[in-house]
């Protein structure tokens, strides 16, 4: 025990110390998002805890190999001279750290900060180094113990392969198996009881005709926040025929919750009857809408449809989970594709026995995790003979099939962040400032369209920017993306990772928040609506633009 707690508060390590001022430093660089003072303190003492590791693992190998050591005749002064130095240092990478925040915040049109708060960031900093080095110390321990235990029974090596592999199965199921579903049963939780919340100024619908009515056959009180949400908002066919000063119908919006039948099969069933109820195979649009996580469904994605297509649209949407898309893609990413699958199978089996020429024109959309499982909701294959006619994806995660496909077959010269794939017929990109309307590049009777930022962590993370450089970072940088950004190994893959789990703290139009006119300009590429000239179309851009406070 005695020695246990030895090995437990022995000295640092003094290469995993140097390793460790090199990964503080470099976390303050900046990258695709802006980082408040607690976040890149998080970040910071996450990548001194990295450094660390690593530089303490090559101290390791090197005893291991019995390579000698280095021996310094003045020790002791050089500590004292390299512990001054990295303060120094650290102190000049926190005080510049400001003007590299500033680099991406000027790209996203945020005012300068003048300082990062650096005392916060390096307390917060200390705390997260501590606790990830007690983790680790704490590892090395079990290792020991386990090692010390097998090997009076198996050689020496052999018990030394037993020990870490014994000890990575304990911790793994410490953390897997306990804290990290008890944690996800407590956000499950709170998740469910937000989402069966009622809001006191959302009555239920009194038109017979609305999801969610006493005539509707989806229960009010099983929608969700989300559901409820959507079926009573967006534009009226009032508010529609006032800006287009012509007649505009009421668009059709059904929901399903994850309360309103007992598995994906039976909402996707429930949510085919409703649309039949409502007429919606009778109006000249059907989108089919996967939503995020939490079950939500961007308003400055569908609002602007519903005036493009002069509300002559329907839309229909199925709940899959309650908690935040992140999360949902962690621990229950079948769920997702299930729901999405099962609702296109049950849309695109009845709509594929109408007339052709009576029936509406068929669209898919999705945003982030909604957008994978969009994806991942048909296969081409199967629908060549009588294919839908559209889809548009925006902010697709880095974990998309397709769109990684695509991407990785760009055509050569178009970069990674904006790629052209083959003659364009069918798949598009789209941006800020790049529209995926091309009058002169005719469309095939599928048109696909991936609106994306190319400061969107959540589709540009990349796992093996621990390394190796991200295709998307080489040559031209996206116009959202800071010149500043350099790749560091395994820092820059620790900064993405970071920046996707605050994506959505962006101003509209950078990161993971999707401007209206940018939706716009895609929906215009997959519907090709009639009637609208380029002062309408900048008309309704200027409308939804002031609405959402955008520039």
């Amino acid at each position: 025990m005695r020695q246990s707690m030895i090995a437990f508060v022995r000295p640092l390590s003094d290469p995993g110390l140097v390793f460790a001022l090199i990964g503080f430093c470099l976390s303050l660089t900046p990258s695709l998002m802006p980082r408040a003072w607690f976040v890149q303190g998080a970040l910071s003492g996450t990548c001194a805890a990295a450094g660390y590791a690593f530089g303490a693992l090559l101290q390791w190998l090197w005893i291991y190999l019995e390579i000698p050591p280095i021996r310094l005749a003045a020790g002791r002064a050089i500590r004292i001279a390299a512990c001054i130095t990295g303060i120094v240092i650290a102190a000049l990478f926190v005080w510049q750290s400001s003007s590299g925040q500033n680099s991406v915040r000027a790209l996203m049109q945020l005012p300068p900060v003048a300082t990062v708060e650096p005392l916060f960031l390096v307390l917060v900093a200390a705390i997260v180094f501590i606790l990830l080095l007690a983790i680790g110390r704490l590892f090395r321990l079990t290792v020991l113990a386990s090692y010390v235990r097998a090997s009076r029974y198996i050689p020496r090596r052999l018990a030394a392969v037993a020990g870490t592999v014994l000890s990575l199965f304990v911790f793994w199921t410490i953390a897997d198996g306990l804290l990290f579903h008890l944690a996800l049963r407590l956000v499950d939780s709170s998740f469910r009881e937000a989402d069966a919340l009622i809001d006191d100024d959302t009555p239920m619908p009194a038109d017979p005709g609305r999801t969610g009515s006493a005539a509707s056959l989806v229960n009010w009180d099983e929608l969700g926040r989300q559901g409820r949400h959507f079926v009573t908002s967006g534009p009226t066919a009032e508010e529609i025929g006032a800006f287009l000063q012509a007649k505009a119908q009421q668009p059709i919006r059904v929901y399903v919750g994850l309360n309103s039948a007992d598995d994906a099969e039976a909402r996707a069933r429930l949510a085919l009857a409703e649309l039949k109820r409502q007429g919606a195979f009778e109006r000249a649009n059907l989108v089919v809408i996967v939503p995020t996580g939490t079950g939500w469904i961007d308003p400055e994605a569908m609002n602007p449809l519903e005036y493009l297509l002069r509300g002559d649209v329907a839309e229909v949407a199925v709940q899959y989970s309650y908690l935040s898309s992140w999360l949902s893609l962690m621990v229950e990413p079948e769920y997702g594709s299930d729901t999405a699958r099962a609702l296109f199978n049950e849309i695109y089996s009845y709509w594929n026995t109408l007339p052709r020429d009576h029936r509406p024109k068929l669209y898919l959309h999705g945003l982030s995790l909604g957008a994978l499982n969009s994806q991942l909701s048909v296969n081409l294959y199967d629908v060549f003979a009588d294919p839908f006619q559209g889809a548009l994806w925006s902010g697709p995660p880095f974990a998309s099939a397709t769109w990684n496909y695509v991407t990785a077959h760009r055509n050569p010269g178009s970069p990674a962040w904006l790629p052209e794939f083959r003659d364009s017929s069918m798949i598009r990109f789209a941006n800020q400032q790049t529209s995926a309307n091309q009058p002169d590049r005719p469309w095939s009777p599928v048109r696909i369209v991936f609106l994306q930022y190319a400061s969107d962590p959540v589709t540009f993370f990349d796992w093996r920017a621990l390394y190796r450089e991200p295709q998307w970072m080489q040559g031209k940088r996206g116009p959202d993306v800071s010149p500043d950004f350099r790749w560091y190994p395994i820092v820059t893959a620790l900064q993405l990772g970071f920046d996707a789990m605050i994506a959505t703290t962006s101003p509209m139009g950078y990161g993971h928040v999707y401007a209206p006119q940018h939706y716009i300009d895609a929906w215009l590429a997959v519907t090709d609506p009639p009637g609208w000239t380029a002062e309408e179309v900048g008309r309704l851009k200027t409308k939804f633009m002031e609405a959402s406070g955008g520039k």
